[in-house]
């Protein structure tokens, strides 16, 4: 038997055991009896139970290895309240760097408020599609309030971020079109290409000058071509060089697309995002994408650009016509926080300080921060997907609360922890959460004070 079948039949003896099946000579599972009166089927067993898919089976394999080596699983951890610089997991307080509330204003008193006046008027839910039950008006002033941050002619709010991409992506395009997109965008993107049917490719990195060579080359093989971009990446906190980006698209004739997740209420002096920190009109992007979910304290996502667009997506996005309009009280806590945010840009700027300061920091103690430029993600790359999760674990012993970003959301050798600040987090915990970095990953004692 040749060394791969070895190897093989050992995973599959593993899998087998954690599953605590009866394991042959062969490493596989025994076949359970077929009940009398029930005829036996070609069908293999493994296309009729879940235990046996071969995604499920693949998830099994580093949670056995992590087991075997005493790793706790660090996903799924339960919290008691208001998830900020500090959070609260089994009554125990937390320095807290796993949370998207920027700007601290989940939990704000002003917001529930404004969530509740919402639930006394309109109720919990909107009850139906908005084609078919009809708009409340909180919703209609949450697109507008977006629109006008942008500085757009309309816009149109999605109950899930993640089908705002799909949705949005997947209708508006199709098999003679071209989807480019950076190669580390969202999987929300990738999904959408799929559904659009549409050919993709992928440029490297913040690389514009491949961008616009492989469009020198193919942009004629397609109808339209939409480009798709972050504004600021989540994984790894670096940004676009969107003024760029806009004449290519222009001199492309293609339609570009900003996902403005992680950088509405992160970049621009007042937090409105990539339009106000590179200086550029909103009108010259074509695609405004972002979520609710992060600074603006709700849950959802939107799409923001022209009239035209934003009424062919009301009237024929499945993600829109087929789903259930936004929850009031989720569009009117978005309203006050989007409110309060332009009201309050102190905010903004405290949360650049916070993030430049940890940045700083880390990379005094020598931690590997990747691409990071310090606009609230801040990634500590540890190259091992098992390192990556024990570290985590060990901060989490000592009262610091990260999450491991592990294979396969990013390639193994860029396993690591990421580090999301808000403009809540103190010198203290930042200088207490780097001195013990820098002592489990590269083994460095860092003095008081950083």
């Amino acid at each position: 038997m040749t060394k791969t079948n070895l190897g093989l039949m050992a995973k599959t003896q593993l899998i087998n055991r954690f599953l605590g099946k009866k394991v042959g000579a062969d490493g596989t599972a025994a076949v359970l009896p077929v009940s009398r009166g029930v005829s036996r089927s070609n069908v293999p067993e493994a296309f009729c139970r879940f235990d046996r898919h071969p995604g499920y089976e693949k998830m099994l394999v580093p949670k056995a290895a992590a087991d075997r080596l005493g790793i706790v699983n660090p996903f799924f951890k339960v919290h008691d309240g208001v998830a900020g610089a500090t959070t609260r997991i089994d009554g125990r307080e937390y320095i807290n760097f796993s949370s998207y509330n920027y700007l601290g204003l989940s939990g704000h008193p002003a917001i529930n408020k404004a969530a509740k006046d919402a639930i006394d008027r309109y109720g919990t839910s909107a009850s139906a599609s908005r084609l078919v039950a009809g708009e409340r008006p909180i919703q209609r002033e949450l697109e507008e309030a977006l629109a006008e941050l942008y500085d757009v002619e309309d816009c149109i709010v999605f109950v899930s971020g993640h089908a705002t991409n799909v949705s949005t992506i997947g209708y508006l395009f199709g098999p003679k079109d071209l989807v480019i997109h950076d190669s580390l965008i969202h999987n929300s993107v990738l999904e959408g290409i799929k559904l659009a049917g549409s050919a993709r490719r992928s440029f490297p990195h913040n690389d514009t000058v491949a961008l616009d060579g492989i469009l020198t080359e193919i942009r004629g093989q397609f109808e339209r071509v939409l480009i798709v971009v972050e504004g600021h990446y989540s994984m790894d906190g670096d940004i676009p060089d969107l003024p760029a980006l806009i004449d290519i698209k222009y001199r492309h004739k293609a339609f570009l697309m900003v996902d403005e997740a992680h950088a509405l209420g992160v970049l621009g002096e007042t937090g409105k995002g990539s339009h106000e920190h590179h200086g550029i009109s909103g009108k010259d992007v074509d695609i405004w994408m972002g979520t609710l979910s992060k600074t603006v304290a709700g849950c959802g996502g939107y799409i923001a650009g022209e009239r035209a667009l934003v009424e062919h997506l009301k009237y024929a996005a499945p993600g829109f016509v087929y789903s259930v309009g936004m929850s009031p009280p989720l569009a009117a806590a978005s309203l006050e926080a989007l409110r309060i945010m332009q009201k309050e840009p102190e905010r903004v700027a405290r949360l650049r300080e916070r993030s430049r300061y940890f940045l700083d920091q880390a990379r005094q103690a020598g931690i590997d921060i990747g691409l990071s430029q310090g606009f609230a993600v801040i990634p500590a790359i540890i190259g091992s997907s098992l390192k990556a999760a024990k570290i985590s674990n060990q901060l989490f012993e000592r009262g610091i609360n990260v999450q491991p970003i592990i294979y396969p959301a990013v390639e193994e050798r860029a396993a690591r922890l990421r580090f999301f600040l808000t403009s809540n987090h103190i010198d203290e915990q930042i200088e207490i959460t780097v001195q013990l970095l820098a002592k489990f990953t590269t083994g460095r004692v860092i003095k008081e004070g950083c």
